[in-house]
């Protein structure tokens, strides 16, 4: 198949351009290279650098005529989102919306949209949630991936464009960015190796659902094929909080850095954690990594990065 991959400079979705390229697809990557790095696009891969919002990008669908198009361009920092919600909506909707109209136009057959199964939920009712989890996102960047997805409901109505939803637990493991909107585990990890001081928000009993980006791509292989339109949560049904995260990968590193705390985030979720019974129910797909391992490979990733012994 001829994939277009957005995002494909990412940390998430550059490692599903490689899974695919195995599996011999033909895959593009579209990526504007805001937080990607052109060292991730795989040599096989074509790559386009422009941002999702480009108007230009129907000149590339018409010329192509993708089969699929895996999206995972977005702003994805929730706290950036809080601050400047209309710079959030018009990358995360009006840049998809430009996507799903190109894929109109031109026929492409199925859209696979990476959505976030913490932020859409916000403050759970029950845990872990499942996907028929009431929707209450807390900030605009969770607005918007909800956003997405009932557009993407609109696009089957309307126009038969099939699509799978993934929403991902908080997702860590090498190649994750430490600058911008990085995840904790990537900013704890490089401030760690360095010997800087990481600094835990507020008071650390925040939890969530780590789940290891080698299983994400997995079940990023899995649903390809899948022919009808569904929404699947990503994620290990384990809770973690900071602080013994922050601790696990203090024993890992050996630097024995004190905790340190600040400030509480505007718009973060007290506790988050996801059941994937769905998609091990219809593709078999469990995580397989536990967060032991995941860390260390991770661990082992910046450090060679940082190139540290």
């Amino acid at each position: 198949m001829k994939i277009l991959v957005t995002g494909g400079a990412g940390f998430i979705a550059s490692q599903i351009a490689d899974a695919y390229i195995a599996e011999g697809h033909k895959v593009f990557i579209l990526d504007d290279l805001s937080t990607g790095f052109e060292k991730n696009v795989n040599t096989k891969a074509v790559f386009i650098k422009k941002d999702i919002i480009d108007p230009s990008l129907s000149k590339l669908f018409e010329k192509e005529k993708f089969d699929v198009v895996n999206h995972h361009a977005a702003q994805m920092d929730v706290r950036k989102s809080v601050a400047d919600p209309s710079f959030d909506a018009a990358t995360n909707i009006l840049g998809t919306i430009n996507l799903l109209q190109n894929c109109v136009k031109t026929g492409v057959k199925k859209f696979m949209f990476a959505s976030t199964g913490g932020a859409v939920y916000g403050e759970q009712t029950y845990f872990p949630a499942d996907e028929n989890h009431p929707t209450s996102p807390l900030s605009p960047y969770g607005i918007s991936k909800l956003a997405v997805e009932k557009y993407l409901f609109f696009y089957y109505a309307q126009h038969k464009l099939k699509y799978t939803i993934l929403r991902y637990a908080n997702i860590y493991g090498p190649r994750q960015n430490a600058m911008g909107e990085a995840g904790v585990v990537a900013i704890f990890s490089t401030k760690l190796l360095k010997g800087e001081q990481p600094v835990i928000n507020g008071n650390g009993e925040q939890t969530r659902d780590y789940v290891f980006v080698g299983d994400v791509v997995k079940a990023n292989l899995l649903t390809l094929n899948e022919n009808s339109c569904n929404t699947y949560n990503i994620g290990t049904g384990i809770e973690t909080n900071v602080n013994d995260l922050y601790k696990t990968l203090n024993k890992i590193i050996g630097n024995g850095q004190q905790e340190k705390h600040g400030p509480a985030a505007p718009g973060e979720q007290m506790r988050s954690v996801i059941t994937s019974d769905k998609i091990f129910n219809k593709f078999n797909w469990r995580p397989t990594t536990n967060i032991n391992d995941g860390l260390i490979q991770t661990v082992n990733y910046f450090r060679n990065e940082l190139n540290i012994s």
